[in-house]
């Protein structure tokens, strides 16, 4: 189906941002959150992690010569998966309505799941951040990008402190630019052609609010964080179209006894439904599911699924 720029409300992204994505597999927004929604979370970044840091502050450089960069697990430190037992501004903003109708724009569909949020904090001298140019379809499917936008999925990557090219900003590489050197459609840039690469790439430095919208087919990679003392405050979250079961990344319900009941008491049905919750109305819900479902999060208000159901 082919979905028009959505008409809800709170709409931050314009046709251009859609295009540039499809065209590029990178677009960023500056300023999409607002000071406003950016100081709650950042309190709770520095409670949750800021207090765990305890290095020096100096920078770290442990590459090869010669070498641009390489993963290793020291770089993944201080991410943690959707509940966060924290704010529940941290725990809705994955949610946001302006980021589902974004994710339904570039996907071209009316319906899209949260499959993908975490959370992601990084300290100078905590590790050498550098990495090599690699696209991000390895953890999220066990086949390949697919060719059609609703068989796809966007990862969104925003920033709750200003990254800027010496606090980790993102490098990478446009559809077109990796093309030309490694060919039409390709995902795995080999060692050789590293170098290549970086000559073509671009920074995705931004200011705290900034959002990069980017595709788990298009070429970035880590970028180490040099200045003293710095930090670099960001969110993962990715979407994709409801359904659409070749993609995936966190299982939500994969503990039993991991809180969501933040989330019921504050989320909409239609941010529910993007966790996989039926909507009000759906067969799902009977006089015995709604009264299981009460039982297991009693201070969810479930008056409009009642109301629908009758």
């Amino acid at each position: 189906m082919s979905a028009s720029i959505s008409s809800e409300p709170d709409v931050r992204h314009r046709r251009a941002d859609v295009e540039r994505w499809r065209r590029d597999g990178f677009a960023i927004i500056e300023g999409f959150f607002t000071p406003a929604e950016l100081e709650p979370l950042v309190r709770d970044y520095d409670e949750l992690y800021g207090a765990r840091y305890h290095g020096d502050g100096e920078p770290v450089d442990f590459k090869a010569e010669g070498a641009i960069g390489a993963s290793h697990y020291k770089q993944f430190a201080n991410i943690d998966n959707l509940p966060f037992g924290a704010s529940v501004e941290l725990d809705l903003i994955s949610l946001h309505p302006a980021l589902m109708a974004f994710a339904r724009d570039l996907l071209d569909v009316s319906d899209v799941h949260l499959y993908q949020s975490h959370t992601w904090a990084k300290f100078t001298g905590e590790a050498d951040f550098d990495q090599a140019f690699h696209c991000d379809f390895g953890n999220h499917t066990l086949t390949v990008p697919g060719d059609d936008p609703e068989l796809r999925t966007v990862d969104f990557i925003f920033y709750l402190t200003d990254v800027e090219p010496d606090l980790g900003a993102l490098a990478y590489v446009t559809k077109p630019d990796a093309y030309a050197i490694l060919g039409e459609g390709a995902v795995i840039a080999p060692p050789e052609r590293q170098q290549d690469m970086r000559a073509r790439e671009r920074s995705a430095a931004g200011a705290a609010g900034t959002l990069v919208a980017h595709s788990i087919d298009t070429f970035h990679r880590g970028t180490n964080l040099t200045r003293p003392g710095g930090r670099r405050y960001t969110m993962t979250v990715g979407y994709k179209a409801a359904g659409n079961d070749a993609i995936g990344f966190h299982v939500w319900q994969a503990q039993q006894n991991r809180d969501f009941s933040q989330l019921f008491r504050h989320a909409s049905p239609e941010q529910l439904a993007c966790l996989g919750v039926p909507l009000p109305g759906e067969g799902f819900w009977t006089p015995r599911t709604l009264q299981l479902a009460q039982s297991r999060w009693p201070d969810w208000d479930m008056t409009t699924y009642r109301e629908a159901a009758r």
